[in-house]
């Protein structure tokens, strides 16, 4: 299989499997998925023979995403991800706590997003300053 890419977009093709295999990697520890892995070697080898040789190193005979390229920021991008998620994720479960609470069906979907967006607006506005935990 051939796949023409112009620099640019070999470029952007380099942030998204990077950013990939980060989601599906990052978190696993040594139960890595290896396919993904390797995958991203290859693509990090093929930049370091196509002009973009600041962006890949090689060690212990493996190529890997450069420093200058993991600190390029690529992380940041990763960042806004996960903060985004972080808060949509926690205004869901948020609202279906209290809808179960108030003994109201957590599927009725208006309700839901309806309480999904008090939180929401509520997070842009403070963060997570205003979250009390009884523990």
């Amino acid at each position: 299989m051939e796949i023409e890419l112009t620099k640019k977009e070999f470029r952007h093709l380099l942030d998204l499997v990077y950013i990939g295999n980060w989601i599906l990697n990052s978190v696993r520890g040594n139960d890595r998925f290896e396919n993904y892995d390797l995958l991203q070697e290859k693509i990090f080898a093929i930049a370091a023979q196509e002009g973009f040789s600041e962006l890949s190193q090689s060690y212990m005979g493996h190529i890997f995403p450069s420093r200058a390229y993991e600190e390029g920021g690529i992380h940041d991008a990763v960042a806004d991800y996960e903060d985004a998620i972080f808060f949509d994720i926690l205004a869901e479960e948020l609202a279906r706590r209290d809808m179960t609470e108030e003994h109201l069906n957590p599927e009725d979907i208006s309700e839901l997003t309806a309480r999904m967006d008090d939180y929401m607006n509520e997070f842009e506005v403070n963060g997570v300053t205003n979250i009390c935990l009884d523990i």
